[in-house]
């Protein structure tokens, strides 16, 4: 079995929830239990740290594990989910699990699969806590996928948890109201470990003091320690200076962003009060945070986060997909000295819609396309409910026939944008 048979073996026996979505939700952790418990509790084996929230959380996992990279911490990184290569969920100081791992693990454990029939989220936790324990991994950096209570990733005890924020995404599955969405993030919250909220809010807040008061764990809301400005950096080309300030003593610590995105602003706080924790637990200095925040790109390999992919014209790619990132994110294109906007977007066919279209502006230029995943909204059907938001533009079979349709109608001095979906931003990476 060479790599490419493996990973096809994954997609095609198990349920996969970026492909079919709710199909392959398990609303339990039994099939987890089940692998945990085959392959000898590899969780237990290395310290960790649990990241979940609606928004923020990818960007979030990225700086701390490289912030630990940076203090030479043996540190794994598990997130999802991936945009070229399997592989880019689990990774040892930014290196991704070799294929040769990949494959051994499909091989070896074929009749446990075959038996429990996990899904692909439940198999790819099993294989990274697997690996991580081998390779005898000091720390690993945890994002959750869905939700938090019923995530396979539960079944750590962290050193911290972290729930950047609450937003409406994936109700279908956690629910249609704010606090019952805040509800089953807080199910990570684990007996007298703390817990940092990124983003505090009337409507979740109590939420998460309650589970925390029954957890008896300190919980702490970094947008209430921290403040953060980001502006241009000198002699850094489309770099960002950062100035993480504390509300009470004012001190400052200030660098440079790897990340540029407008919203790393409510992120980096975060990452900030995280490192006041996690500093007891291993040896880091105020230059390894600094460190971290600068050279997360190179340290753990991150894509798709406001990301600059192209020039004449200038091409940006951002995985921003619910209400609340995608405002970020036009927000921030509006800001750009440019011209005129042209969108090349696609989303899911359980999407919204009604949440995310009345968000994008009226005069910019659409070009509605669909990404080669069985989950993807049919691009007519798209362009015909944006219409009703008065967004105007054509439709196109494929990203790549929409991005060079865009490319070619851009004047000088116009931005490309290109995003809507995580699996749109995969296939122009």
């Amino acid at each position: 079995m060479n790599y490419s048979e493996a990973i096809g073996f994954l997609y095609n026996q198990l349920p996969v929830y970026h492909r079919v979505g709710k199909a392959a939700y398990k609303a339990n952790l039994d099939n987890t239990l089940k692998l945990d418990s085959c392959f000898d509790s590899p969780h237990r084996k290395f310290r960790s740290v649990h990241i979940a929230g609606t928004n923020g959380k990818g960007s979030v996992s990225h700086m701390l594990a490289s912030v630990l990279q940076e203090a030479g911490v043996k540190t794994g990184l598990y997130t999802s989910p991936h945009l070229k290569d399997f592989r880019e969920r689990i990774r040892i100081n930014g290196s991704m699990i070799p294929e040769s791992e990949v494959i051994d693990f499909v091989t070896r454990n074929r009749h446990l699969l075959d038996e429990i029939r996990p899904s692909f989220f439940e198999m790819s936790v099993a294989m990274a806590f697997d690996y991580f324990a081998r390779e005898e991994t000091e720390v690993v950096v945890v994002e959750t996928g869905l939700g938090g209570r019923l995530d396979s990733t539960n079944i750590i005890t962290p050193l911290l948890s972290i729930i950047t924020n609450i937003g409406y995404d994936h109700m279908d599955l956690l629910g249609d109201t704010l606090p019952q969405i805040a509800s089953e993030k807080a199910g990570i919250i684990k007996e007298k470990v703390p817990v940092i909220i990124g983003e505090s809010d009337p409507e979740t807040d109590g939420v998460f003091i309650r589970m925390a008061g029954e957890k008896l764990s300190d919980i702490l809301f970094a947008d209430k320690i921290y403040s953060c400005d980001l502006s241009p950096a000198d002699n850094e080309p489309g770099g960002r200076r950062f100035a993480v300030t504390g509300k009470r003593d004012g001190g400052t610590i200030s660098g440079i962003a790897g990340l540029t995105g407008d919203y790393q602003e409510k992120n980096l706080p975060v990452v900030v009060t995280a490192f006041g924790i996690l500093k007891d637990h291993f040896s880091l200095d105020e230059d390894d945070l600094r460190n971290g925040i600068r050279n997360v790109l190179t340290n753990t390999g991150l894509q798709g986060r406001w990301q600059t992919i192209g020039q004449n014209p200038v091409v940006i790619c951002d995985t921003g997909h619910n209400g609340p990132g995608l405002k970020w994110v036009i927000r921030q294109l509006k800001s750009l000295k440019a011209g005129k906007i042209h969108f090349v977007i696609g989303f899911v066919n359980d999407k919204d819609l009604s949440l995310v279209l009345p968000l994008f502006p009226k005069d910019s230029a659409y070009y509605f396309t669909r990404a080669q995943v069985p989950r993807a909204l049919d691009q007519d059907i798209l362009r015909t409910h944006a219409s009703e938001y008065g967004l105007a533009g054509n439709a196109f079979g494929s990203v790549a026939e929409a991005l060079a349709e865009a490319r070619r109608n851009a004047a000088p001095g116009d931005v490309v944008f290109v995003g809507g979906s995580t699996f749109i931003v995969a296939e122009v990476l």
